[in-house]
């Protein structure tokens, strides 16, 4: 396998699959038989998921919500969405361990780092939930952040865009797909891959990102194995 130790980044709206909201069991179902042939390849994997599917913080403070509230409320959506995928994963017989930023000790442990290396090392997927911790801060940032706390070798963003696009493809047809491009190319032309605090964060530790489509089945095994599979970002 090309990598050893590898973060996972999920949205929220990923669960939804085909529904207006929540989470879509069948698409859940799927992502987690996608983990587990790479968990039984010897990959360590870590997942950090949204809670755009259930509430984000940033929409209700548009409407005149308090942005701490909301976005405490949108750190507690993820842990609900990691004890979905731990579900998901359990029922395909992955060891899985759920961390939560924000201490809930009934339902996940608090996020020690030493413990999550020691999990990983065991074979055993470690799901981080809460976000950060701190309000005013992405599930892309909290994804940089463990990812760099636990020396993952890479960030796979899965998505439902095969990869970085000159442009919108879902807007502009003649858009052009990258394979690979620089982190200065990416900031130069203003593509969107992650928000500006979370993708600074990785160019400063030279921490690569994949960004591909993780609702095609067997693209996750392919990354993995070393195969070119959606955009990568490196220095």
């Amino acid at each position: 396998m090309k990598y050893k130790r590898i973060l996972l980044k999920l949205s929220g709206e990923a669960l939804m699959g085909n529904l207006q909201y929540g989470i879509d069991p069948n698409r859940l179902a799927e992502y987690a038989k996608q983990v587990k042939e790479i968990t039984a390849k010897g990959v360590e994997v870590a997942i950090v998921i949204g809670g755009g599917n259930i509430f984000r913080g940033v929409s209700g403070a548009s409407k005149g919500m308090d942005r701490v509230q909301g976005d405490h409320m949108g750190m507690l959506a993820t842990v609900i969405n990691g004890l979905a995928l731990q579900g998901a994963l359990e029922d395909e017989e992955v060891d899985t361990r759920l961390q939560s930023a924000i201490e809930i000790n009934e339902v996940a442990e608090p996020f020690i780092r030493r413990r999550a290396m020691r999990h990983l090392e065991k074979g055993r997927v470690v799901i981080f939930g809460g976000g950060t911790g701190n309000p005013y801060f992405t599930t892309d940032s909290a994804a940089v952040l463990r990812a760099i706390e636990i020396k993952a070798d890479v960030i796979l963003k899965g998505t439902r865009v095969d990869g970085i696009y000159t442009a919108d493809p879902e807007k502009d047809k003649s858009a052009t797909k990258y394979d690979t491009i620089s982190f200065d190319e990416v900031l130069k032309k203003g593509l969107k891959v992650m928000d500006t605090t979370a993708f600074t964060l990785s160019q400063e530790n030279e921490l690569p990102i994949i960004v591909f489509d993780m609702n095609t089945k067997g693209n996750l095994l392919k990354l993995i194995s070393g195969e070119t599979v959606g955009t990568t970002v490196n220095v």
